[in-house]
């Protein structure tokens, strides 16, 4: 039985094939949404896509309270975590590579110079500066959550304040979005940087939700000092999220400038 062995042997899911085939649900309708300005489409998919992420995540955290996430599954759920923030690390790579191409050696199509003639860069220790100070706050909270639960301690607190720096940041960033002067059209910097940063962002969002759901978790005492697997990766990916920005800053931010 399961129980009895460290092989984590799930039982028969049509999750996996259903996510596969919603994900390509929302590619075409991408698709259908450039080309022919419908937004129907997009729209019924991502829904579906939201409303199958509940129910697949809900059924694991069943798992979770059922006794099933033993420590073998545990460290099996941890290496697919350390995966896929991998495969997110690979996934902004592609980002700076684009932006270093075009950065360290300027065409004559952008002057000769980075940033380009013409567009104006965001001042650095502005809005940016600030908004690095929160979300590097931001990781303090949530460690000290976790060192919180790690000692058998009320760790609330310190995650609703994870949650407000992290709804502050995003609100800072449509707020950087809305004052400045160029846009995601303007020359390979505008792309760039509005991608970059715009991907990044979704992230925190993503975060955000991740923390919020944890927290709510960790109030139904879904958590204790020895098992909490899932309030573990959820902080993870905040570090990430917070590692990712610190690179963004320094070089998309400061050195562009």
């Amino acid at each position: 039985m399961f129980f009895y062995h460290g092989f984590h042997i799930v039982s028969n899911s049509i999750y996996p094939l259903s996510a596969a085939i919603i994900s390509l649900a929302l590619t075409t309708s991408s698709v259908v949404l450039f080309k022919f300005g419908s937004v129907l489409p997009l729209f019924i998919s991502l829904l579906s896509f939201l409303f199958l992420m509940f129910i697949w995540f809900k059924d694991v955290v069943a798992e979770a309270q059922s006794g099933y996430h033993n420590f073998y599954v545990m460290d099996g759920l941890k290496f697919g975590m350390a995966l896929f923030i991998f495969s997110e690390v690979m996934f902004f790579f592609g980002f700076f590579w684009s932006f270093f191409d075009s950065s360290l050696v300027p065409n004559h199509e952008l002057g000769m110079q980075w940033g380009p003639v013409g567009v104006s860069a965001i001042n650095p220790f502005d809005v940016p500066l600030l908004n690095t100070a929160v979300l590097l706050s931001s990781g303090v909270t949530a460690t000290w959550a976790h060192h919180s639960l790690l000692n058998n301690k009320d760790a609330l607190m310190p995650m609703l304040f994870t949650i407000g720096l992290g709804g502050y940041f995003t609100f800072l960033q449509w707020f950087e979005y809305s004052v400045a002067s160029f846009t995601v059209s303007d020359s390979v910097f505008g792309t760039t940087f509005f991608v970059a940063t715009g991907f990044h962002g979704l992230h925190v969002l993503i975060g955000t939700v991740f923390l919020i759901v944890t927290t709510i978790r960790m109030v139904k005492y879904h958590f204790n000092f020895l098992h909490h697997v899932g309030f573990e990766m959820c902080l993870w990916y905040w570090h990430f999220v917070d590692v990712v920005w610190l690179f963004l800053y320094v070089f998309v931010y400061w050195w562009a400038f």
